[in-house]
């Protein structure tokens, strides 16, 4: 089970656990954005910092409906006890958690400044 908490601004926060490609393990922490369908963006300091591997460019469509075009790279991060390889979209924002990393499992946000933030694994029925 990942936990975290909801901060002042009502946004869910966990911590990542992120390789850089020195093998040192970097925690940060992130939002948990539901309207994200991506795996992870994180801001281009820390991509440079974590010296990840650039993969491609990507494109997504904005909430206000603009086009968006941004480098994908590749990461290694602990996920719930888990290794995981997955892409990481390069984004002028706080690292987000989207959809995809959350895939399987089930998110609980007690909504309030303090309240909980729970993701654990659920089995398929």
């Amino acid at each position: 089970m990942i936990t975290g908490i909801v901060n002042r601004d009502f946004e869910p926060i966990i911590p990542l656990s992120v390789y850089g490609a020195d093998g040192q393990i970097y925690t940060e922490n992130a939002i948990v954005d539901t309207g994200f369908n991506g795996w992870l963006s994180l801001p281009p300091n820390l991509i440079a910092q974590l010296n990840l591997r650039w993969k491609r460019r990507g494109r997504a469509i904005l909430g206000d409906g603009s086009e968006c075009v941004f480098n994908i790279y590749e990461a290694m991060l602990l996920w719930d006890g888990e290794l995981l390889t997955i892409p990481v979209d390069e984004a002028d924002s706080e690292p987000l958690v989207g959809m995809s990393l959350m895939n399987g499992y089930q998110l609980v946000v007690q909504v309030f400044p303090g309240g909980l933030v729970e993701i654990s694994k659920v089995t398929p029925v």
